[in-house]
């Protein structure tokens, strides 16, 4: 592991350093060791929060996904998973929601991809679901340049951007009808169409395709983007998760070169370290592992 060399004074050599390490990346302990080992302050603590969730891919191979407490920003279960599928998170947030008793949350907040849609209300129930406005603008500014040579476009990215501006439960009609202008002015460009040469098997396509896809980006399903307005608690972005998504990210940048089942490990054993808070903390997690895998 790249980074050990840095363990200058402590009399041994990087190889050393580097096998003795090794056995905690082969054999870390799960999310449910954790709990187990050192609980969340959630599962104890009866006031109401809001559960966030968000993946870190590791290349092609799989997501090492996250479930926290957004309120105390505190996290609670993570795992190594091949996809962000129904059954992956679903299996997730089964175990989460058994750990959690019937402590469950009162709101949540994600990217608003359909497993994930689908996994809360099934194990949560029909809590209040806001949908990250982070993830809505910055998606739709992909679709719609900064110096694209369309007033249409530079106007839908004006009226994007405005979207976080949002308040109060009257900002959402003036930001619709903000919408609507712009479609009585540009919507024709909406259904312009380019027809295809005859060497070309396509026979036509929307000429601003990615226009189209924006404009849907932010005209369908509009009532999850406005949940926070009417729940105090749900915050509107899930930034809370983008930050432990950027300090993993950090993280495996320092130690390139592991492969990805290293990689989540390591990632295991960083996120369990977020739990511990004082030095019995350490001697609790230590004498768990060690008697688990170290018997011999």
């Amino acid at each position: 592991m790249r980074g050990l060399h840095s363990r200058k004074g402590s009399g041994y050599a990087e190889r050393t350093l580097a096998r003795r390490y090794v056995q905690f990346l082969d054999h870390p302990l799960t999310a449910k060791d954790i709990w187990h080992i050192l609980p969340p302050k959630t599962s104890t603590d009866p006031k109401p929060w809001v559960y966030g969730c968000d993946g870190k891919w590791l290349g092609r191979v799989g997501v090492f996904f996250i479930h926290r407490n957004v309120t105390t920003r505190e996290n609670l279960f993570w795992s190594f998973m091949s996809s962000e599928s129904y059954e992956a998170i679903g299996k997730d947030l089964s175990c989460l929601a058994g750990l959690l008793n019937n402590h469950l949350p009162a709101g949540a907040v994600s990217d608003w991809k359909g497993a994930i849609v689908a996994s809360i209300a099934s194990h949560f129930g029909l809590i209040p679901h806001q949908r990250c406005l982070a993830h809505i603008i910055r998606q739709a500014k992909r679709l719609l340049p900064k110096y694209s040579p369309f007033e249409a476009t530079q106007r839908l990215r004006g009226i994007t951007k405005e979207l976080f501006l949002i308040e109060t439960t009257h900002d959402p009609s003036v930001w619709k009808t903000s919408l609507l202008r712009w479609e009585k002015q540009y919507g024709f460009m909406l259904k312009e169409k380019t027809i295809g040469s005859q060497f070309i098997k396509k026979k036509w396509w929307y000429t601003h395709g990615n226009l189209r896809r924006a404009w849907r980006l932010l005209t369908h399903d509009q009532d999850p983007l406005f949940v926070f307005l009417t729940n105090p608690l749900v915050p509107k972005t899930n930034n809370s998760l983008e930050g432990v998504n950027s300090n993993l990210k950090q993280k495996l940048g320092d130690h390139r070169g592991m492969s990805t089942a290293r990689q989540a490990s390591f990632l295991s054993w960083y996120m369990a370290f977020t739990r511990v808070k004082t030095e019995m903390d350490l001697r609790k997690l230590w004498a768990y592992w060690k008697n688990r895998f170290l018997r011999n």
